[in-house]
């Protein structure tokens, strides 16, 4: 029984993440989740009180998938700066392909301000951001002769994960913006890390990410007016 329930609720969240995605938080209704989901109003109920509370879950999931995703590099042996890069990628593929990811920013850029909230889309990417460059600087990874003091690194960062999420949605094709974070790196490891140690960091995905499946698509247009660069709050 529990097991079912389960599954009931990540149907349920999974059906709540593209309706927020495909239309907004706004305009999303519980009745299009339930159908979307194949179950009744009732079902939904069960599980989450409200729509707010379906939304706060959506990017809570999210946000679990991403601290996965960095604890399974980092305990594969990626050293802190080679799990930067492939967050970089990861979130490149995951706009295109899960609708927890695309729905998390999407909520947060509809609900910005509305109250804080450690569950925002911006909030935990910024959170691995910062742990990854202290492993990094303890690590000895990161350059020591810039006079641009601890922040910014983690500025450039997280300048560069927020574009990443514009650009997704200005409709370029997946493969072309995985091919985009590849070249990104390049200045970007000139940046973060001694002269010389560019070479020792895979530009490219891991083999894992490249293994679960062919490259993204193009997916559909969503206009930027609807996809800002998130802040922390949501």
């Amino acid at each position: 029984m529990q097991a079912r329930s389960e599954r009931t609720r990540r149907t349920l969240l999974r059906a709540g993440a593209e309706m927020f995605h495909r239309n907004g938080y706004a305009k999303a209704t519980l009745a299009q989740i339930a159908a979307a989901a194949g179950m009744t109003k009732g079902a939904l109920y069960f599980h989450f009180a409200s729509k707010e509370g379906l939304a706060d879950a959506v990017q809570e999931h999210g946000s679990a998938m991403l601290r996965e995703y960095v604890g399974e590099r980092l305990r594969e042996g990626a050293s802190p700066v080679q799990a930067l890069v492939d967050l970089t990628h990861w979130l490149a593929r995951t706009l295109y392909e899960d609708p927890v990811i695309r729905a998390g920013f999407r909520i947060a850029a509809e609900r910005g301000g509305e109250r804080p909230s450690s569950a925002g889309a911006a909030g935990p990417w910024l959170d691995e951001v910062r742990l990854l460059l202290a492993r990094a600087r303890r690590a000895g990874e990161l350059r020591t002769d810039r006079t641009w003091g601890p922040e910014g690194p983690e500025t450039l960062l997280a300048a560069t994960l927020c574009g990443l999420h514009v650009l997704s949605a200005t409709g370029i094709p997946g493969t072309e913006l995985a091919r985009r974070v590849g070249a990104l790196w390049g200045p970007l490891l000139s940046a973060l890390v001694p002269p010389g140690a560019e070479t020792r960091y895979r530009t490219a995905p891991p083999r894992t990410d490249l293994a679960s499946g062919h490259p993204p698509g193009p997916r559909a247009h969503v206009p930027a007016s609807l996809a800002p660069c998130p802040t922390t709050a949501a």
